[in-house]
Formats: C-alpha cells, sequence, structure tokens
C-alpha cells in the first residue's frame, strides 16, 4: 500500500437528524364539524452510525470529509400520521476503528468485526402531536411538541490495524523481509532506515489450511514513546496484535540491549503491552559463519522463548511459524 494512501486518523463534523415537530391539527368531516385533535408526531432524527467493513484496510475514503449530517425527521400530519423518519448517516470504517469524542477524548465505539454497528450519535426524537395530550379535562389541545434538535459533534475516528502477530523492531532489522518469506506481501525493502513508512499485513499459512495475520509495523527507535523517529504515529498499531515478535539482527552489537530498549518503548507507551506474549527472533542468521550459532544463543536474554532465523534462506521460519501459532492459540 502506498504511504500516502495509508490514512489512519482522520477528523470529522458529524450531527444526527433534528425530530420533526408534531402537528396541531382537527379532524374535520362533512358530518363531524367539530372533530377531535388528530395531529401525528414527528418523526424521529437520523442517527450517525458506524458499521464494520473487512473489505476496508484504511481510513483513505474519509480523508477529504470533513462533514457528516443525518437526516432531519418529518413532521407530523392529520390523521395521526406521524411523519417520516430521518435518513441516518452510516459510516463505514475498516475493522480496528476507534470512534471517540475530540472534545472529552471519550471513546464512543470500538469496531472489530465485519458488519458490527454501533450509533454514536443518536437523532432527535420527534415532537407529540396535539392528538397526544387529549385528555377527558383538555379535549381540544391546540398545542403541539417541537421535534429535539440533533447532536453535533467533532469526532475522531483511528485505526488500530487488527492482526495476530505484530512484528516489533529497530529500523533495518529485517521485519520487511521476514513479512515477504512468511507471506504473499510486498512491503518495500531496501538497505536503509524507515524503508517501511506504513503498516503492512500479510496472512501466514500454516499446516491444514490454518492461517493467521503478521503486521509489520514500521521502525522504533529510542524513544518513540515520546514521538521520536515514527513515533506514536505508528505505536499504537501494536496494541491490538495478540502475539508480539520482536526481530533483532545477529548483527547487532548487543542483543540483549536492543530487545530490552524495544521492550521499555512499548512499556513506556502502554503498560498494557506487557501482558502480550514477546516472542524474539534473531534475523539474518545467514550472516553467521557455520559453528557461530551457540556465540549467538549465549547473548540471548533468559526467558525469552526465541528462533534463530534467515529470511533470506529460510533457516528457522518452520520453527517461527509453530512458535507463532502455539502463542496465538494460548493468548
Amino acid at each position: 500500500m502506498a504511504e500516502e494512501n495509508f490514512i489512519d486518523f482522520v477528523k470529522i463534523q458529524c450531527k444526527s437528524g433534528k425530530g420533526g415537530a408534531g402537528s396541531i391539527h382537527f379532524h374535520r368531516g362533512k358530518y363531524i364539524p367539530r372533530g377531535g385533535p388528530d395531529g401525528g408526531d414527528g418523526g424521529k432524527g437520523g442517527n450517525i452510525i458506524v458499521t464494520g467493513n473487512n473489505q476496508l484496510w484504511t481510513l483513505l475514503h474519509l480523508r477529504y470529509t470533513k462533514h457528516l449530517f443525518a437526516g432531519d425527521g418529518k413532521p407530523g400530519s392529520k390523521a395521526n400520521q406521524t411523519g417520516h423518519g430521518g435518513e441516518d448517516m452510516e459510516i463505514q470504517v475498516p475493522l480496528g476503528t476507534v470512534v471517540k469524542s475530540v472534545e472529552t477524548g471519550e471513546t464512543l465505539a470500538e469496531i472489530t468485526h465485519h458488519g458490527e454497528q454501533k450509533t454514536i450519535l443518536e437523532g432527535g426524537r420527534g415532537g407529540k402531536g396535539n392528538a397526544f395530550f387529549k385528555s377527558a379535562t383538555h379535549q381540544a389541545p391546540r398545542f403541539a411538541q417541537p421535534g429535539e434538535p440533533g447532536v453535533e459533534a467533532w469526532l475522531s475516528f483511528e485505526l488500530k490495524i487488527l492482526a495476530d502477530v505484530g512484528l516489533v523492531g529497530f529500523p533495518n532489522a529485517g521485519k520487511s523481509t521476514l513479512l515477504a518469506a512468511l507471506t504473499a506481501a510486498k512491503p518495500k525493502i531496501a538497505s536503509y532506515p524507515f524503508t517501511t513508512l506504513v503498516p503492512n499485513l500479510g496472512i501466514v499459512r500454516y499446516r491444514d489450511d490454518k492461517s493467521f495475520v503478521m503486521a509489520d509495523i514500521p521502525g522504533i527507535i529510542e524513544g518513540a514513546h515520546e514521538g521520536r523517529g515514527l513515533g506514536l504515529r505508528f505505536l499504537r498499531h501494536i496494541e491490538r496484535n495478540a502475539v508480539l515478535l520482536f526481530i533483532v539482527p545477529s548483527d547487532s552489537e548487543n542483543i540483549s540491549k536492543e530487545f530490552k530498549i524495544l521492550v521499555n518503548e512499548l512499556n513506556q507507551y502502554s503498560p498494557e503491552l506487557m501482558d502480550k506474549p514477546r516472542l524474539l527472533a534473531i534475523s539474518k542468521m545467514d550472516l553467521v559463519p557455520e559453528g557461530q550459532s551457540a556465540s549467538i544463543k549465549r547473548k540471548i536474554p533468559k526467558g525469552v522463548p526465541y528462533c534463530l532465523i534467515s529470511a533470506a534462506s529460510g533457516q528457522g521460519l518452520d520453527e517461527l511459524r509453530d512458535l507463532l501459532w502455539k502463542n496465538i492459540q494460548g493468548s
């Protein structure tokens, strides 16, 4: 996906529809000169609704949308006829979208399933017609209710990618190369930092027609939780991943230190990320001379499940799939 087409945050002014006014009307007929009140109720205003769509991967379709208004309810009419309800405004969003109030920061909806619908702004109720107010002591009310106004608010739509496995590592750790080796995804790969500027998704095929989704997140650097590098822009995409796979290259000066820096950045950004399963893959093992694997293993932090892999040669990829699947099922 081209960088300019990956939009994961938009702000839109939304307004639900106002309710229709109730009707003030009295029945009149050829032989009924003084019929009773028969003014109908006004129709309800349209709602603002968000709907999950698994065919969308970005908020690009909302990029240039600044205002979205639902329809107003129609007024009631004679013969106790209720006015038509206002048309709802349905907003299609990719799975993983969080909708918040810009003013208060309150989360109004989180969409995680295809077809899931949530009303985020309720339309105004229609006003009662004068027939509603008829009573034994007040048989000819000459008043009705106006419709309730709609609700207007600025809303933010924030996409957090849904994936089973999130790849975490410094720039040039080999994340994109691994994604390309395990899936049909074709991320941009080069030998300079920050090659990946947007998250990339791929489906990893497993045994017996099983599969899982892997996301390559743009590289993290020390201080990312404070906004350094690509910083906060992409850290949020890790929040929805079931398993975190840390990638540290075999030619790293200090494998243990690099792993701890990455874990600390995630912890500083969101301590809840520490509850997710963490795995470690030592990449670029094809660069390690034969017989030197033992020295690499001694540099790996204790207690962390790991694999020694090479996306170029295929070394350790089957073992990595097994390890990932085991943790996805247990997460």
